[in-house]
């Protein structure tokens, strides 16, 4: 038997993890700032680019993109050499792919509060930059499959399943969600429209949590926890139940995020009902995460990447609990629009990313510069920081989210809404606003800790760039007897095909029919095109991020068409490129919002809420009022909607301006009447006509 001696690249993993604490302190400084531009509005300093609309995607983009991103490709490239015994098939592409990543959390960086977006949640990025993700994505798959070719290690260990899967199905995820038609380089549209877009949406966005947030996680929880806690997984047979299941059962999920809306009943059924059975895989990773540390518990009391790694999987547990019973109608009618879910979901990522990303690095630095940690003491307190700021984050959101929903839904003995006035609920859980950014200030301070830690950890050693090692070479000898699954373990390619296989059926089931049969958006003759000036007023409501505190969705309930209206009907969305149904309400719905209050309200408003709603949070948008409405793209936008379908008559990009100027200056002379002067050309006049359009088709 052949020795073959090699070199582990740990200078691309170094990189990476700088990478990563380096966008992890901005992404959640930006964070907490949004946290408190929600009870302290003057922290949005009444510029465009720091309001909160805007922050709020470059925040989360950052967090998931950035800080887990880049945490991903580091554990990825470390763990995956040492688990197949081979370097990474190209060192080329490993910086093509690290580079590449960087310019692209750049670019996000730059275009969102710009207000360049699609407002789509987590691929808000516009269609250059989508692909350039598209082409960094091939560059790491073709370093990940030739890795897997080159390797040494004859069966791949579940790891590798794990980021094999996440492999094939972001790509899939993100080649579907991204679809849209450019007007120009900063500006597209949607290939769908109203409830197909946020079918599809969800569709991404639950699996962007599962197959970004969740399964690479994994496989590194299935690296490095044993490594850790030196002992061996506690199941093989329960990690392969874990991941088939998983990796099929996941896929179907996403229509959770829209019960109780226009997308069609049976849509909703199924995600409900696989969101259920999606307990038992995710558990069963928690489990076989646990279990793995029998015996050592003594250890995990002593080992501080250890305490890190079980509140995450404990975290993950909880998440992947809650997520499912959030699914059931009964529960989701509380929870959704509500802070319960801002809650779930940074259990998910402060607690599962988080605390599993910061146990990796205290156990990856130490060994890559060949030293000690520097302080075992500082971990410590790292470790208790960043507990105590998750507990002070969700304590205060799961408070706030019931207390919103039951507040919302509270009626007087005589049948009338108790809150009429939404903007009580608001005022009624700044108090617990303010205990978020605590907690969340808290978390960011154990981060600044671990930086120090690491820094000095670093500074006290030697780091090794190529790694020494030896393995025989692979055997492609004939195999006896094997366990079914030793035969995919040996077979990637085959392994890829049938992940694929799996996590094409659930999409295929729930997008196909919802695109194909008709009756499943059902039309309305009174809904008609956007007028060019409520276009282009769409957008800046686009650019503004308001979808990140007001729905547009009225649900069935007696409460909300008290409040708002009528229940909205899915043919109301045919022209809706893209769909903005929300998913959380900081601020009132405003599907039915259009003729109930006249246009010197919503200019006021604009200027200053607190001018129109006294205790408002909401930021002011004077740059509204003052800026001028650029309508260069105007025709181009018509000309691009009817290449989708819109039915504008041929030409009418030709006559767009002089219907826009009209509709303009019918709001002027409404704003006059009311002693508010300005002119025909300004941003909020092109605002205030698509607010004044929403709700009002079925009227007609």
């Amino acid at each position: 038997m052949s020795i073959e001696r090699f070199s582990y690249d740990n200078k691309i993993v170094k990189y990476f993890i700088i990478a990563c604490v380096i966008f992890g302190i901005v992404g959640m400084s930006v964070g907490l700032l949004a946290a408190i531009q929600l009870y302290y509005p003057l922290f949005n300093f009444d510029i465009a680019y720091t309001s909160f609309g805007r922050i709020r995607p470059l925040h989360t983009n950052a967090v998931i993109f950035a800080f887990v991103g880049n945490a991903i490709f580091a554990g990825v490239y470390y763990s995956m050499q040492r688990l197949l015994k081979t370097r990474m098939y190209s060192d080329k592409l490993s910086w093509i792919n690290f580079w590449g990543w960087q310019l692209i959390i750049v670019a996000a960086a730059v275009t969102l509060p710009l207000g360049i977006t699609s407002s789509k949640e987590y691929a808000e990025l516009e269609w250059p930059i989508d692909i350039a993700i598209t082409l960094v994505w091939v560059v790491f798959g073709i370093n990940f499959i030739g890795t897997i070719l080159v390797r040494r290690e004859k069966h791949m260990y579940v790891a590798i399943w794990f980021f094999l899967a996440t492999l094939i199905t972001v790509a899939v995820l993100h080649l579907v969600n991204s679809f849209a038609l450019p007007v120009n380089f900063f500006k597209s549209y949607s290939a769908y429209a109203g409830v197909q877009d946020a079918l599809v949406q969800w569709w991404y966005g639950h699996n962007a949590v599962a197959f970004f947030l969740t399964t690479p996680y994994l496989g590194l929880m299935y690296y490095f926890l044993p490594k850790a806690a030196e002992r061996p997984v506690y199941s093989y047979k329960l990690s392969i139940v874990h991941f088939w299941s998983l990796i099929f059962i996941y896929i179907w999920a996403g229509p959770h995020h829209l019960l109780y809306t226009a997308l069609p009943d049976w849509a909703q059924a199924l995600g409900t009902a696989f969101s259920i059975m999606l307990i038992a895989p995710s558990w069963g990773g928690m489990v076989n995460g646990l279990l793995t540390l029998r015996g050592a518990w003594d250890k995990v009391r002593e080992d501080v990447v250890l305490k890190f790694m079980v509140v995450a999987v404990t975290c993950y547990g909880m998440a992947t609990l809650e997520g499912p019973l959030l699914s059931l109608k009964n529960i989701n009618a509380i929870g959704h629009y509500t802070d319960w879910i801002v809650a779930h979901v940074h259990v998910g990522a402060l607690g599962w990313n988080g605390f599993l990303t910061f146990g990796m690095l205290y156990w990856m630095v130490p060994r890559m510069w060949r030293t000690k940690l520097y302080s075992n003491t500082l971990a410590n307190t790292h470790f208790w920081l960043g507990t105590l700021g998750i507990i002070f984050y969700a304590l205060p959101m799961y408070w706030a989210g019931v207390t919103q929903s039951l507040m919302w839904k509270e009626f007087t003995p005589d049948g009338f809404l108790k809150y009429p006035n939404f903007l009580e609920t608001v005022t009624q859980i700044v108090p617990m606003y303010i205990a978020r950014s605590v907690g969340g200030g808290l978390y960011l301070i154990g981060v600044f800790v671990m930086t120090y830690n690491l820094i000095k950890t670093a500074a006290q050693g030697s780091f090794l760039a190529n790694e020494e090692a030896e393995a025989p070479a692979l055997e492609k000898a004939a195999h006896g007897k094997e366990f079914w699954h030793s035969i995919l373990e040996r077979k990637p390619l085959l392994m890829a095909i049938l992940a694929t296989i799996m996590i094409s059926i659930g999409g295929l089931i729930e997008l196909v029919p919802t695109f194909l049969v008709k009756s499943n958006v059902p039309t309305i003759s009174s809904v008609t095109p956007y007028t060019p000036l409520e276009l282009e007023g769409r957008d800046l409501y686009i650019r503004e991020g308001c979808v990140g505190c007001h729905s547009q969705m009225v649900r069935p309930f007696r409460s909300e068409t008290m409040r708002y209206g009528d229940y909205s009907k899915a043919g109301e969305f045919v022209y809706d490129r893209p769909f903005l149904w929300g998913s959380k309400r900081t601020g009132p719905d405003l599907h039915r919002i259009g003729g109930k209050s006249p246009d010197s309200w919503h200019y006021l408003h604009m200027l200053d809420p607190t001018n129109t709603s006294t205790g408002s949070i909401m930021p002011k948008y004077p740059w509204l009022i003052e800026d001028e409405l650029d309508i260069s793209q105007t025709k181009a936008k018509i000309s691009t909607l009817r290449q989708l379908g819109v039915p504008y008559p041929k030409g009418y990009e030709d006559k767009a301006l002089a219907d826009l100027n009209k509709q303009a200056e019918t709001i002027v002379a409404s704003l006059e009447k009311d002693k508010i002067k300005t002119t025909k050309d300004k941003e909020i006049i092109a605002m205030i006509a698509y607010l004044q359009r929403l709700g009002t088709d079925i009227k007609k």
